[in-house]
């Protein structure tokens, strides 16, 4: 039956309903973030009583802005151990929570089952806490993607509802731990390509998750920024070309890392050797603890911290090459991405170089940080605003400079592996909407090869006239589109979840000929029943099919 409503009320009352999922999702992840919270607390005091040191934390997150203790080298013998468990709970077609985010997005949604993104968020708990390099932020964003599975397990998703509402869940725990919900937003629409484009469409499902996140979160630990910087000025104009100098040496070591990131080869950090090279990556951070500096230990933000204010000097110069010699070594095994990391190289980078310059130190960790930061994950507004966010408005003009640069001399090139140069090469938009991702045209070759007939389809399909051609979908053949009928794809409607297709009323001249699902389209069966994941191939006259978009688009029908 089609629907009474007019066409806009029906567009106004779908676009509210995804306003409100998006609060109660941001909600929901903000009471989940402060659980992981607690949890990361309670991890990172046990690996001190391993290795009896502490870094230094963040004011943002409750950090006493000191160090405590040398690392002991008996202690340090578990992080070979840590690094060669967390590689094997990380599989590498998986990554870290990011890449995982960014490749289901363009899969279509089909995001690693909740068992494996339970074990990936335990790894990154083992990790974090015995400090090995992996920021805090790498434990949020797979909290924000189960806090959206965990959404739509009470509540109906059609498809495109469970992609956004899974980027707007990732956004809300960024915005918890960065304690910058804005920026958080912006960066998860724009990581998911190389190049400077963006998911507008989730943009704002985004913003609104992140702030109510970042509401829930802040009533538990507070407001006060992640990186707090209370002195920092607009720069003198005499004192930028010194800033365009430390955000060109940014941006040159982010791209040497890039590029020291595919040393080693794919099947070396895919097969039997991943445990082992994590056994040698934790190995290595542990001699640099023991015989260098302790400082190496951790993600780094509590040493741009305490660089930033000026009690670091030049010795951020040693801190950032060790950690940029961990980070190159361990993105093939998932160690070193995230936000945090790359934040820490450049801010001590930065906060360095500034020092050995004469300049404010505030404003160059700040600066090297927002160009490490869009060198490897190539993010340059979303790095921007996260500068912004912590330093101050004042610092909107350098740091927009500095990821303008930095992003213009990186090229496309980035750390997380499953980003795409551009939106035309995704599957969410690639192609005619029409059109199933794994259908394609192809000529009749013989008589052997019939077309294949949906149980409800009519004896004189037009699929058997003459010229035809046919769609080889795992197997099987779907009737081709012809001048009176076309394919449409369609998300399943909410009140269609757990229906058989037997029981399915569609108007007549429209046909269920194709179920997508787990990336293949398949014939329906008459005791098929519709879940989250599906989506429908209608063969169907175009009057027909508007007659059924007033079905379709009824709320909870």
């Amino acid at each position: 039956m089609r629907s009474p409503l007019p066409r806009a009320v029906l567009n106004r009352l779908e676009t509210g309903r995804l306003v409100v999922l998006s609060v109660l999702l941001g909600a929901l992840v903000g009471g989940l973030s402060i659980i992981l919270r607690l949890t990361l607390d309670a991890a990172v005091r046990l690996g001190t009583l391993i290795t009896d040191y502490a870094p230094p934390g963040t004011t943002g997150e409750g950090g006493l802005m000191m160090a405590f203790g040398s690392a002991t080298p008996w202690g340090l013998l578990a992080l070979p151990l840590l690094g060669a468990l967390y590689a094997w709970l990380v599989p590498a077609r998986l990554g870290d929570p990011l890449t995982q985010l960014v490749r289901g997005y363009h899969a279509r949604g089909q995001w690693p089952g909740p068992l494996l993104q339970v074990r990936t968020l335990a790894a990154t708990l083992l990790a974090y806490g015995s400090g090995l390099l992996i920021g805090r932020d790498s434990a949020f964003t797979m909290t924000g993607q189960l806090g959206a599975r965990l959404m739509q397990r009470v509540t109906r998703l059609d498809a495109v509802e469970a992609r956004t509402l899974t980027l707007a869940g990732a956004a809300a725990a960024l915005g918890a731990v960065l304690h910058a919900p804005l920026a958080a937003a912006v960066l998860i629409a724009e990581v998911l390509y190389r190049r400077f484009e963006f998911e507008f469409e989730v943009v704002m499902p985004c913003v609104l998750a992140a702030v109510a996140g970042t509401a829930v979160y802040g009533l538990a630990f507070g407001f006060a920024p992640l990186l707090a910087f209370p002195d920092v000025q607009v720069p003198a104009s005499t004192q930028f070309p010194a800033f365009l100098l430390v955000a060109l040496a940014a941006t040159l070591l982010g791209w040497l890392s890039l590029l020291a990131c595919r040393v080693l080869p794919e099947a070396w950090s895919g097969g039997r050797m991943r445990p082992l090279l994590g056994l040698i990556f934790g190995g290595i951070t542990a001699a640099a603890a023991a015989f260098s500096t302790p400082a190496v230990l951790g993600d780094g933000s509590g040493w741009v911290q305490l660089s930033a204010a000026g009690f670091m000097g030049t010795e951020g110069l040693g801190l950032s090459a060790w950690r940029w010699l961990l980070l190159a070594l361990g993105a093939q095994i998932a160690l070193g991405g995230g936000v945090l990391p790359s934040v820490g190289v450049g801010g001590l980078l930065g906060a360095g170089l500034s020092s050995l310059l004469g300049v404010d130190t505030a404003t160059g960790s700040m600066v090297g940080a927002v160009a490490f930061l869009t060198v490897t994950l190539n993010v340059p507004l979303g790095a921007t605003l996260l500068g912004v966010a912590w330093g101050g408005d004042t610092l909107l003009p350098v740091a927009l400079v500095a990821s303008s640069v930095a992003h213009f001399l990186s090229g496309t090139s980035g750390i997380i592996p499953s980003q795409l140069q551009a939106r035309r090469d995704s599957a969410v938009h690639a192609g005619p909407a029409w059109l199933p991702d794994s259908v394609r045209f192809v000529t009749r070759r013989s008589s052997a090869a019939q077309p294949g007939v949906p149980f409800d389809a009519p004896q004189d399909s037009p699929a058997d006239a003459p010229g035809a051609e046919d769609l080889p979908v795992d197997g099987d053949l779907l009737p081709a589109p012809t001048a009176e009928r076309e394919l449409y794809r369609r998300a399943v409607p909410p009140g269609w979840l757990g229906a058989r297709l037997s029981l399915l009323s569609l108007p007549p001249g429209v046909e269920v000929v194709g179920i997508v699902r787990d990336g293949s389209v398949r014939l329906p069966r008459p005791e098929l029943r519709l879940t989250t994941q599906d989506e429908l191939v209608f063969l169907a006259r175009p009057e027909a099919y508007h007659a059924l978009e007033g079905i379709l688009r009824l709320p909870g029908h």
